[in-house]
């Protein structure tokens, strides 16, 4: 078995990171082999094991981590917007945005791929793959339905959001349930799968995403008025 520096294994360890991304953007996960990946990184199969223990603990990883790369963005807008109305509409165009043209952030948000990987790998937290150390400090994560983690899942990754808490506690929307009020967010998420598709003409599609950010938002909050020029002016 060879034998890496500390400074080696970071090294490896981000090099296997980035080959992942991009090949896992590429291909799916089901489509990239590990010895793809290691080809990129110039080592053996046989050594990404001393730094994964498998092909989905590296696909956790770099979900989880374009899932905080989206995060950090969204807190980051947020907190430029004046308005409630206009957060919303800032955190949906952002994200619908980021699912169409980010494969990543579409299998992680529509096509639950955290919840199946989580499975996979037995249900344990998937926050902890953002760990920087070796292949076995990381807790991991089968295609049945059953999912162990109650905090698998697209459900988890909008319950990082702290708006919906923040709105209700001032009495800015309608629905006293901060978890409905995210279920709506992440539900419009899946208009997305209607583009290019007879459900919605292709040449309609922009209106109609447009109009159901519009219609949410409006009739999620208490003041009528639609305030997101506040976000479309910048």
């Amino acid at each position: 078995m060879a034998q890496f520096t500390d400074k080696d294994r970071e090294r490896i360890r981000k090099e296997l990171i980035e080959a992942g991304h991009t090949l896992f953007t590429q291909f799916g996960f089901d489509r990239t082999r590990v010895s793809d990946i290691t080809e990129e990184v110039g080592i053996g199969t046989s050594t990404f094991y001393q730094f994964f223990d498998s092909k989905e603990e590296l696909y956790l990883v770099v979900l989880t981590s374009e899932r905080e790369q989206l995060f950090e963005h969204l807190e980051t807008a947020v907190a430029e917007m004046k308005t409630p109305q206009a957060e919303a509409e800032m955190i949906l165009r952002t994200t619908l945005e980021q699912v169409r043209s980010n494969p990543l952030i579409r299998r992680l948000f529509v096509e639950g791929e955290i919840r199946r990987i989580d499975e996979q790998l037995d249900g344990t937290n998937y926050d902890d793959a953002t760990s920087t150390g070796g292949g076995n400090d990381t807790d991991i994560i089968s295609e049945d339905n059953t999912c162990t983690n109650p905090n698998a899942g697209s459900e988890a990754d909008f319950r990082v959001l702290p708006q919906p808490e923040e709105w209700v506690a001032r009495d800015d929307v309608r629905i006293d349930n901060p978890d409905i009020v995210r279920g709506l967010l992440r539900s419009l998420l899946f208009v997305t799968q209607a583009q290019n598709t007879p459900v919605v003409l292709n040449e309609t599609y922009d209106e109609v995403e447009k109009a159901l950010i519009d219609t949410v938002v409006t009739g999620l909050f208490a003041d009528q008025s639609m305030t997101s020029s506040d976000y479309h002016s910048r």
